[in-house]
């Protein structure tokens, strides 16, 4: 049933209800005032017929018929069609002419000075009881009116808040439809819209154009933002199918060699069983190695995707110089023939991801402890690790430096691409990609260099110290680091 349908239907019902109410409100005041209104007509009477009745009861006293006649003839003529009865001291009835009881019982006795309701079988009378003194005697003088006419105005009255109720009834339902419908055509036209939407084309499509009318607008602002946070979702859903399919792609890619190797080595291993204690010792190495870079290639893989799905609201304020110092203390236990060296300050704080950041200090420097080793050195001689970590100029800089052979110039870009290694790195050629991602995510930067005081590769990043009115929590545009794209 459409909206104005029910307005409609409610408003037919509603109006004559509130007209019935009114009228029974109304009706005890309209009867209180016909009452009054005849009362008063009552006492008006009375003070007419008053001197007529004075007269009369004096005539009465002094036995003059002719004179009571023509008294009696006077108040009959001024009460007119009121009722009239009329007693003398001793109960005497000297007139009692017009409607009123068979029964004078019925009666009021004493004057009471306000009319009352006199009830006798299917009739009823307004009586007024007035005293009255000539002098000599003394008497009761009573006014009668019917009260069945206030009983028949009222009735009247009834029979016309019945006719106005029935009467407002469709009237009341034609105009509320029509005012519904009128009031609900930017909630139509809303709804015409909507149903309109194409789910390719996205929010942009529902242009919210406002009407006028406030909750017609709160709507359409409700479903330009449901729609927004649609998209929002669609392209995070989107994202991540394209994150599985890239992490699919790389991993069947990369894993094809360590898997074949794997399987050669253990077909030696199944064919030859009595092979010599070295030779299987060497072969049983290369499985440990191939499973080591299996792991190492997964580990990254998977560290990629989860920062190329990262949301802001897993960003907050982190203390980096208290990060480095937990990694460092972390390298020096898993690469024990490197020696770390640091420089800190007390605190450095930045907006940023905790887990995004360790994983970004764990490759820093385990890429130095495994490539920054010098080839002149003695093969016994630890690896040397310098970190540093200063405030400057409102962004954190962190330096890592080896004693490597470093980067060629040329190769200093490259570095930080997907499955760049050297040819001999035990590694997978994704942790300067897991860097840069990081410091790309934290808004920063990460670089190459030559080390500025002695032989060797300078790992430079970059980020954004914490600020309070900087806008840190909006993370970049969306990278797919995993198949080294940008969407869209």
């Amino acid at each position: 049933m459409k909206l104005s349908t029910r307005i409609a239907i409610g408003a037919a019902v509603l109006v004559p209800l509130l007209v019935a109410a009114a009228g029974v409100l109304l009706l005890p005041l309209v009867s209180t005032d016909l009452h009054r209104r005849q009362d008063a007509q009552l006492g008006a009477r009375a003070a007419a017929v008053l001197p007529n009745a004075r007269g009369l009861l004096a005539a009465d006293s002094r036995g003059r018929p002719k004179v009571e006649q023509n008294q009696q003839r006077k108040l009959m003529d001024a009460a007119v069609d009121a009722g009239v009865r009329m007693t003398a001291a001793d109960g005497t009835v000297l007139l009692s002419a017009g409607s009123q009881p068979d029964d004078p019982l019925l009666l009021p006795q004493e004057p009471g000075g306000k009319a009352v309701t006199v009830r006798q079988n299917c009739s009823a009378w307004r009586v007024l009881t007035v005293k009255v003194d000539s002098g000599s005697a003394s008497g009761t003088l009573w006014v009668l009116a019917p009260a069945e006419e206030p009983a028949d105005e009222l009735r009247a009255v009834r029979r016309r808040v019945l006719l106005v109720a029935l009467v407002a009834a469709p009237l009341s339902g034609l105009v509320a439809f029509a005012l519904a419908e009128r009031a609900t055509l930017p909630l139509r036209r809303l709804g015409r819209r909507a149903a309109a939407l194409d789910p390719r084309t996205g929010h942009a499509a529902f242009a919210h154009a406002r009407t006028g009318t406030a909750e017609v607008d709160e709507l359409s602002g409700a479903i330009a933002l449901l729609l927004s946070r649609y998209d929002e979702q669609a392209a995070r859903t989107a994202q991540a199918l394209d994150t599985a399919r890239s992490f699919s792609s790389a991993a069947s890619h990369e894993l094809r060699t360590p898997l074949m190797s794997l399987r050669t080595n253990l077909d030696v291993l199944a064919a030859h069983p009595d092979l010599p204690e070295d030779e299987r010792a060497e072969v049983l190495g290369e499985l440990q190695q191939d499973h080591a870079r299996m792991l190492d290639l997964l580990s990254a893989l998977s560290a990629l995707a989860r920062g190329d799905l990262v949301e802001a609201s897993a960003f907050g304020p982190v203390d980096l110089a208290e990060l480095v110092d937990t990694a460092v203390a972390e390298a020096a236990r898993r690469h024990p023939d490197t020696v770390y060296r640091t420089e800190l300050p007390s605190e450095a704080r930045v907006f940023g991801w905790d887990a995004g950041l360790r994983i970004l200090l764990a490759n820093l420097l385990t890429n130095a402890a495994v490539h920054g080793r010098p080839t002149t050195r003695p093969a016994d001689r630890p690896a040397e690790v310098e970190v540093r970590l200063r405030v400057e100029d409102g962004t954190v800089r962190l330096t890592v430096d080896d004693s490597g052979p470093g980067v060629p110039p040329a190769d200093r870009a490259a570095v930080f691409h997907r499955f760049h290694r050297r040819p001999d790195s035990p590694g997978s050629g994704l942790g300067l990609t897991l860097v840069a991602q990081q410091a790309a995510l934290h808004r920063g930067s990460a670089l190459v260099t030559d080390r500025p005081d002695a032989p060797g590769c300078r790992l430079e990043v970059r980020l954004p110290l914490l600020l309070p009115d900087a806008p840190t929590a909006q993370l970049p545009s969306p990278r797919d680091w995993l198949s080294n794209r940008t969407p869209g």
